[in-house]
């Protein structure tokens, strides 16, 4: 590894294949891109940042990868995706300016990393959100297509053999939509069921318009909003302020037969209060990317409910996801070498 005075040391602290680390060298070469490729676990599959949970380090390679990462200006992806190891590197390290989570929701792990005051206001950190939009948001044109024309129902007559009368199907463009967090993934869901013919509406705190949605819901008028819809579309993070947003109260307003997506955060939803909506019918179709304990509980009775797809945690991931995050991270060393606000910065009271 060489060194330069003149340059923004970066140092990978993830696994980040040689071909995106050339990549980012390329887009901003005014980084000292720093990795070692033997210091960090292999990825199982496309953008495993955590990657093989069987890799471990030797005491001397332990010291080495914190020497590398204590010695970084920034860091691409928080050591080992753990947030000890982020406090340990932010408290070593002075000099540190900035940290890319690959993560969309990595401020959480930014939160549970607990540190204090003046290391929130010298560390800059931001996330890949918005990355994973367009796959997130063909998952939940999937999901609501699903709903609409009861996949379950087909799946259960396909099964057991049976060839029923005819039966209607719900159709998109017959449908209101409405999405829960106009951000990255929720503008990218919002022009593809517009694009579909659906009527589209969106909640917001900031009012500003969306191309392809027709109504804005402030967040406080979510329940009323969710009388009139046939399809609610969840793409928020998780913090404290939405933890259990679609609980009781909320999934009690919804419109008997109505569908529920959820490519945001897991705690966004109250399982518990999930499961009498989809057994009286209020919730005819849920289909969750993201849940309250990844991996699902065993004996949760979300896995074996015939009105709900489970998707473990896998929308996002696309074999050009790491590629996307790489390009972020080099043009955000570009808005920060020039001076330029950044994409995607973690607010720091609310971690997301």
């Amino acid at each position: 590894m060489t060194s330069s005075t003149s340059k923004l040391r970066a140092v990978v602290a993830v696994p980040l294949p040689e071909d995106l680390c050339q990549l980012i060298e390329e887009k901003e070469p005014r980084l000292e891109l720093v990795r070692d490729h033997t210091l960090v676990p292999p990825m199982r599959w496309p953008a495993d940042w955590s990657g093989d949970p069987s890799f471990s380090r030797t005491a001397e390679q332990q010291r080495a990868f914190d020497e590398m990462v204590d010695s970084a200006d920034v860091l691409f992806g928080i050591p080992d995706v753990d947030p000890h190891a982020l406090a340990r590197t932010v408290a070593a390290n002075k000099r540190l300016r900035w940290v890319m989570t690959t993560a969309a929701g990595g401020g959480s792990t930014v939160r549970a990393a607990e540190l204090d005051s003046a290391a929130l206001e010298r560390v800059t950190f931001t996330t890949s959100a918005g990355v994973h939009g367009g796959p997130l948001a063909e998952f939940a044109v999937f999901a609501v297509l699903a709903g609409a024309k009861d996949l379950p129902r087909l799946m259960t007559d396909q099964r057991e053999n049976v060839w029923p009368d005819r039966w209607e199907m719900r159709q998109i463009d017959e449908m209101r939509v409405l999405i829960v967090g106009l951000g990255g993934i929720g503008s990218e869901c919002a022009r593809r069921f517009h694009a579909l013919g659906a009527e589209v509406w969106g909640t917001t705190r900031s009012g500003q318009p969306v191309d392809g949605v027709e109504r804005l819901v402030p967040l406080d008028d979510l329940i009323d909003a969710v009388r009139d819809v046939d399809a609610i579309v969840v793409t928020l993070p998780g913090t404290e302020q939405t933890k259990h947003l679609i609980g009781a109260e909320l999934l009690a307003a919804v419109r008997p037969g109505g569908i529920l997506v959820n490519v945001g955060r897991g705690s966004v939803i109250d399982e518990q209060a999930l499961i009498p909506a989809l057994d009286d019918g209020r919730v005819a179709f849920a289909a969750l990317d993201v849940f309250e304990q990844e991996p699902l509980d065993a004996a949760s009775p979300l896995w074996s409910h015939p009105h709900v797809l489970v998707s473990p945690h896998t929308a996002a991931i696309s074999s050009k996801e790491a590629e996307r995050i790489a390009r972020r991270f080099a043009e955000n060393a570009t808005r920060l070498l020039d001076g330029k606000q950044q994409r995607a910065v973690v607010n720091t009271v609310e971690f997301y």
